[in-house]
């Protein structure tokens, strides 16, 4: 018997039971580890005799939030002392003033830039004077050009004052606005506060290993079936009840370029359940998948799938996994491993069991009585319903009504849908939910906060955008010498012009990433513009003046669209799997590449007498010396290793006749266009040029 069915049988935790075994003597590894009927019989009479002494507590069930509200405040009353030092800090604002006319009465408050001429003026002098003083300082200004604020006060030094700049004032404005933000943040959580919480489970791996296939059978739907190629295009997020208990998987895409879609997923998650194929073993995203869960400090397990199949090899995986140091607990390790069938559905139940196991070890707990936060799932712009986010709650409870902020984007909760479709008032920790009422699309991996009023969340919103669009403008591009040497060399090279849209921000992430895999010195690509939602008649304006092709990832043409298009004519392309759209960029890459000319030689000549023909024409008497030669061919006159002229066939007889080709071992006459200067010993090389598409 192993520890957690012992443990399941005496209505314990593993935990528990794992303390109390070790306190018998007796050493065990793991709740997976197997017990002798000696050690399960003492802990039957030890353990059953304190359950009847001893009446175990219920274990804490998850209330609703109305209850935890009404509950809260007469748990946690907050002291008098603690809301002190909030009161007592207003007056460390107002160092600078107090310094002001008492000690130094010659203090110049001087707020944003200094002008000459306004600052010759405050310190008593004429401007000319000013600029010829900081001339002395290296600086050469005009009466109305600004100064730099440090060499401004050396002079105002020199000449008995003090420069007080605005600055101090906004950097208390800073602290204050950064107090403010922080009181506004949620309050810490107490341990009287948390309650366990569902377990976020991951399902990674490689392609076409039964991700999806067993997540539909967990949640008797048919998710892949609907899915461009068989293959998830996107994140999804499910609840699961197990026993009583609920279970929230995410489901990652499995295609290789979504491979940071995958990386987020094993950052939002508590457990990764990594699946591979009985029949395949481990692959080469199976390894990716392995990388990112443990990137991302997260429990492994393993669900050998597949294993219905004749060719399954269940302990060839087992092999794999301990050479890459994730051996399983079967052969001593500490990495649970289930054998399941997501077509028969063997083994699917005990998956579970050791998933809520695997969760009972870490005691995942969570307040659910304080505002919201977590992350963003996925996100998109939908039709009849605005920017839509798809959202994991990780703490705190999320109500309809509630003011969020992700971001730059903020909003109201106008509603809430569950991954069922059903609209509900209010989502508790690790439950999943797609909401409505978002100013913009979020991105997705990005954190969501609720705030106490709608007013701050603005403010903070509109802090955050403007703080990003003065970062991507004042962050300076640096440029090696290398890129600069390569950019002169390739002013001739093309470049395709992209211009992306997408149902989601996962999308266009995966899409941009594997776009960037594709490498190549002859051609570059530049993607102009990516963004959520259908193809507009903007997007054709603007691919027209930046002559750009349009592609589409699970989107669709708004009306108007086609007639611009061949108005301005626009080249666009709508797709429903993300493989087929990287080999149309590639080949439309390959498409710009001018052909290269090929030469292929099919004979040579020896020319033995030299004839004359007509006026001024010569003819060469030439032998064959191996290949053929016909009229349509290129000739090159060599002599002693030299070429002396390269070019077409004007005529070639056979004796008399005009001949359409000449082979090895004959004679023929040949009389090439534009040159007569040939020599008896002269060789003749016969080639053709053909056009061959260059790659990339």
């Amino acid at each position: 018997m192993r520890v957690y069915e012992l443990a399941s049988e005496l209505k314990l935790n593993s935990k528990e039971l794992l303390a109390a075994l070790t306190e018998a003597g007796i050493s065990v590894k793991s709740h997976m580890s197997a017990l002798d009927e000696t050690a399960v019989e003492l802990m039957r009479k030890s353990l059953g005799q304190q359950d009847k002494a001893q009446t175990k507590p219920e274990p804490v069930s998850l209330p609703q939030p109305e209850q935890q509200q009404k509950t809260t405040p007469k748990q946690r009353v907050i002291p008098k002392e603690e809301k002190k030092p909030l009161k007592a800090e207003k007056p460390e604002s107002s160092g600078t003033t107090v310094l002001s006319s008492s000690v130094h009465p010659k203090i110049l408050k001087i707020r944003g830039s200094i002008v000459v001429k306004e600052f010759a003026e405050m310190i008593g002098m004429r401007p000319n004077m000013l600029i010829t003083e900081l001339m002395t300082h290296n600086v050469l200004a005009s009466i109305n050009q600004r100064i730099d604020i440090n060499i401004a006060k050396e002079i105002a030094e020199k000449h008995g004052f003090i420069l007080d700049h605005e600055k101090r004032a906004e950097e208390h404005k800073q602290i204050r606005s950064k107090r403010e933000a922080e009181l506004d943040e949620e309050e810490k959580d107490h341990p009287e506060d948390l309650i366990p919480r569902p377990p976020v489970v991951t399902f990674l791996g490689h392609v076409d290993h039964g991700k999806t296939s067993l997540l539909d059978y967990i949640r008797k739907a048919s998710v892949a079936k609907g899915e461009h190629g068989g293959i998830t295009q996107h994140i999804g997020a499910y609840v699961v009840d197990a026993g009583g208990q609920n279970i929230t998987f995410l489901d990652t895409p499995g295609h290789a370029a979504f491979t940071a879609m995958r990386a987020r997923g094993a950052n939002l998650t508590d457990i990764a359940v990594i699946i591979i194929a009985a029949d395949d073993g481990i692959m080469p995203q199976t390894e990716e998948a392995i990388q990112h869960a443990k990137a991302a400090n997260v429990a492994i397990m393993i669900a050998i799938n597949k294993i219905d199949l004749p060719t399954a090899n269940p302990d060839r995986v087992r092999k794999q996994l301990q050479s890459i140091g994730l051996t399983p607990e079967e052969w001593g390790g500490n990495t649970i491993c289930v054998e399941v069938s997501a077509a028969t559905g063997e083994g699917v139940d005990h998956l579970l069991e050791m998933i809520l196991l695997q969760a009972e070890m870490q005691e995942l707990k969570a307040n659910p009585n304080r505002r919201a936060c977590g992350f963003v799932i996925e996100s998109q712009l939908e039709a009849g319903m605005g920017p839509t986010a798809n959202l994991l709650v990780t703490n705190g409870t999320l109500k309809v009504g509630d003011f969020v902020l992700c971001g730059e984007n903020c909003g109201k909760i106008r509603a809430l849908i569950n991954d069922r479709g059903n609209k509900i008032n209010a989502a508790t920790p690790a439950m999943p939910v797609k909401s409505l009422g978002f100013s913009g699309v979020p991105s997705a991996g990005e954190k969501f906060q609720v705030h106490s009023n709608e007013k701050k969340a603005r403010l903070l919103s509109q802090k955050a955008a403007e703080s990003n669009k003065t970062e991507s403008l004042m962050t300076p591009k640096k440029v090696s010498i290398e890129e600069l040497l390569s950019h002169a060399q390739d002013d001739d090279k093309p470049v395709l012009n992209l211009l992306l849209r997408a149902d989601t921000h996962g999308s266009i992430e995966a899409i941009t990433h594997a776009l960037k895999e594709i490498k190549s010195d002859k051609i570059s690509l530049n993607i102009i513009l990516s963004g959520t939602g259908n193809i507009t008649s903007n997007d054709v304006m603007l691919a027209s003046a930046s002559h750009a092709v349009i592609m589409g990832f699970h989107v669709a043409r708004e009306p108007g669209v086609d007639s611009a298009c061949r108005r301005e004519g626009i080249e666009t392309y709508l797709h429903h799997v993300i493989y087929e759209l990287i080999d149309q960029v590639r080949n439309a890459m390959v498409g710009l590449l001018m052909p290269e000319m090929q030469q292929k030689i099919t004979g040579h000549a020896e020319i033995r007498q030299v004839f004359g023909v007509g006026k001024k024409g010569k003819a060469a008497g030439c032998m064959i010396t191996d290949g053929f030669v016909t009229p349509k061919l290129k000739a090159r006159v060599m002599r002693n290793g030299e070429t002396l002229f390269e070019g077409r066939i004007e005529s070639l007889k056979h004796f008399q006749d005009y001949a359409s080709e000449v082979k090895d071992g004959q004679e023929c006459g040949i009389q090439l266009a534009s040159f007569t200067n040939f020599e008896a010993g002269d060789t003749l090389e016969f080639y053709e040029l053909n056009e061959v598409q260059q790659i990339l």
